[in-house]
């Protein structure tokens, strides 16, 4: 048995904006405890408000890592996948958020990091180097991202194609992708709306793939994010028979 040791937060160093944009952030003890009435919260308002139910759940991996991959049409989105994971892995839950527009004021920075976890990704200027960084965490830290690999939501329904950033940081790796498809997420609350509606919301977790073999190259990028494209169509599809 390997001895305890004590080492420091990687994150000591850093403190406001700098700290909750910074993909080696840690969590403490009142921000996990946030998370647990957040998240309960959370679960409770989609089930009321929205019917929320979810196909499928049984094919969650059972521990960390793992991410969950799904089409975007809601600021709702992230919440629903959320509300999916057990209580007990809240915080190894990092929903992925655009970081111009979750990360650039310091409060609102801090609501979204305290409350839900969530990771910056830079859609206008991401840099190879931060898709590098979640994947080293991903791999070597227990973690569940909930990624939406369109990289930006509908603004008609509609799924747009699915973008090569899920590749670059699985491909190669033994981390597990659930494909997932939400179902009355874009009605509920379109973009552009101010206050959600009442309309009922359906998840469907697809089986976990896995692309150990795939290169750590654009074609091997190209390929998970196609094959997982294709699995979340299926589970659309399955939706309507």
């Amino acid at each position: 048995m390997d001895d305890w040791k004590l080492a420091p937060a990687r994150d000591l160093d850093l403190a406001g904006l700098p700290r909750y944009q910074s993909l080696r952030r840690e969590s403490g003890l009142v921000e996990s405890l946030a998370r647990l009435v957040v998240w309960t919260g959370v679960r409770a308002a989609l089930r009321l408000l929205h019917r929320m139910k979810v196909h499928g759940r049984e094919n969650l991996p059972r521990s960390p890592s793992f991410v969950m991959a799904a089409n975007h049409s809601s600021h709702l989105d992230a919440l629903i996948l959320g509300a999916a994971v057990p209580l007990a892995l809240r915080d190894n839950v990092f929903p992925m958020a655009a970081g111009d527009l979750f990360f650039k004021n310091r409060r609102v920075a801090a609501l979204v990091t305290g409350l839900l976890n969530a990771l910056p990704v830079w859609r206008r200027a991401p840099g190879a180097h931060g898709v590098r960084d979640l994947r080293r965490r991903l791999v070597e830290e227990p973690s569940i991202y909930i990624l939406f690999p369109e990289g930006t939501r509908t603004r008609d329904g509609a799924m747009g194609p699915f973008k090569a950033g899920i590749g670059m940081m699985v491909a190669g790796t033994s981390v597990p992708v659930a494909p997932c498809h939400l179902c009355g997420a874009f009605e509920a609350y379109p973009p552009g709306s101010v206050v959600p509606r009442l309309h009922r919301i359906t998840l469907r977790i697809g089986e976990p793939l896995t692309f150990t073999s795939a290169a750590n190259n654009p074609d091997g990028w190209r390929q998970v994010s196609r094959a997982i494209e294709e699995a979340v169509h299926g589970l659309a599809a399955s939706a309507g028979r």
